[in-house]
């Protein structure tokens, strides 16, 4: 299967379980792999056959900051069965980086792979 997938996208937004979370934006980083037929988009060398990864990337970002989850795994979860409902995806894995949250870390995190129901 194919993949198309986005690195370390930064997005800023309130995440966290404490109250002083509530009152601030953190930043996460994602992973996400989605995994597709890319054959039509490559035959024809024509975007509107595949996904656009910056479009997707964009709908992200709105998506986590309009979220308000309390947990990363939240994030991830939700994130991975939306993106399900709205794509042809076969298969999509999301991986959810909170740098910071734990200060001998470089970095703390999720990972989850779901398919459509």
């Amino acid at each position: 299967m194919d993949q198309v997938f986005i690195q370390q996208l930064q997005v800023d937004a309130v995440i966290g379980a404490y109250d002083w979370e509530r009152e601030i934006e953190q930043r996460l980083l994602l992973d996400v792999t989605m995994h597709c037929d890319i054959s039509a988009a490559a035959r024809g060398d024509d975007l509107a056959e595949t996904l656009d990864y910056d479009a997707i990337s964009q709908r992200i970002i709105v998506w986590i900051r309009e979220a308000r989850c309390l947990l990363i795994e939240a994030v991830a979860d939700g994130l991975a069965r939306w993106l399900l409902s709205q794509y042809p995806i076969a298969k999509v894995d999301v991986t959810v980086y909170k740098p910071g949250a734990v200060a001998a870390a470089q970095t703390v995190g999720v990972r989850v792979t779901r398919e459509p129901d």
